[in-house]
């Protein structure tokens, strides 16, 4: 009894154990998930784009938070591209800011033009171009992070609902196979229930004939 005793306190010791280091994992994904989130919210320049998409982050953070073991790696996948498609926005958006002002700069310095040295004022167009495609150019990378940042959580969603569909799938099947071995077990009693009764009726036969055979011989 007393082994008994310390074999379970050694094993809800360790099942404690268990549940100390995974909640200890989620807490440092989530505190790493915030941090990400909150350093983008309180940066200066970026801090002021992509409320929306900051708010899908948070809101999948917290339901990462609620998840169950179960849920929780679809959860943390979910979290995690929220929280880079929030930063991927808020880049996104501050380049279009960007670009409109060299946009609104290049062409000041077009009206300038006539008022100003002639080569001073081509070589700073050109300069201001060079800007401009450099902001086009990571203008269509940030738009390009964007969209496949999106077909991640898009694919997650349809993933985790084949996911869903699939055991939902394998449950009917289950039960169909517990439906199945319990009528064979059924089937199986009845069968012994009738050969038993088979041989009960059939074995005072030889008694009988026995019993006639001495009844001839006394005659």
């Amino acid at each position: 009894m007393k082994r008994f005793s310390r074999l379970l306190a050694v094993a809800l010791l360790a099942l404690g154990l268990v549940g100390v280091a995974q909640a200890h994992k989620d807490d440092i994904d989530i505190n790493r998930l915030n941090n990400s989130l909150n350093q983008l919210s309180s940066d200066p320049t970026l801090g002021m784009y992509a409320q929306a998409d900051q708010a899908l982050a948070r809101n999948a953070i917290a339901e990462l938070a609620n998840a169950s073991s179960h849920d929780r790696p679809h959860a943390l996948y979910m979290a995690e591209r929220r929280v880079d498609q929030a930063k991927a926005a808020a880049q996104l958006e501050d380049a279009r800011t960007h670009l409109a002002q060299l946009s609104r700069e290049h062409d000041q310095l077009l009206l300038q033009r006539s008022q100003i040295d002639a080569n001073a004022a081509q070589k700073e167009l050109e300069f201001q171009r060079m800007q401009y495609q450099m902001a086009q150019e990571e203008t269509v990378r940030l738009q390009q992070q964007g969209l496949e940042a999106a077909n991640q959580a898009d694919q997650a969603r349809a993933e985790a609902e084949h996911a869903r569909k699939l055991a939902a799938a394998q449950s009917r099947v289950a039960r169909a196979a517990r439906r199945e071995a319990a009528l064979a077990a059924e089937a199986a009693r009845a069968m012994r229930s009738q050969m038993q009764q088979d041989s009960g009726s059939a074995a005072p036969e030889p008694a009988k004939k026995k019993a006639h055979h001495a009844a001839d011989s006394g005659h």
